[in-house]
């Protein structure tokens, strides 16, 4: 399971780097995106907008996979501590059980 947090996590640490407005063409932002993003202007804009968006939306499911996995992890492990805790309670009632048994014999 750590192994499948890391690779979701590592997602969110990737940065942009960009110089200018998104859309502005290749080399100012918009990279070489396609031939709408390259010629720039309103369109080129919008398009970058567009793929902000889904980036947006892409990271934002990201994270709520991440909220779930970690909320499922919380659960298993308060289960595991009541189990544990039930064990140790079962234990000691035995060590209990020996040690009137060791006093009732002498």
């Amino acid at each position: 399971m750590a192994l499948r947090l890391r690779g979701v996590s590592a997602v969110f640490s990737q940065v942009r780097f960009m110089s200018g407005q998104w859309g502005e063409g290749a080399g100012k932002g918009g990279g070489s995106g396609g031939s709408i993003r390259e010629a720039g202007g309103s369109f080129g804009k919008m398009e970058a907008a567009r793929e902000e968006e889904y980036f947006r939306k892409l990271q934002s499911k990201q994270l709520e996979k991440l909220k779930d996995s970690i909320h499922d992890e919380i659960d298993f492990h308060t289960k595991q501590i009541k189990m544990h805790q039930d064990a140790i309670s079962r234990h000691k009632r035995k060590i209990g059980k020996l040690e009137d048994q060791e006093n009732d014999s002498d």
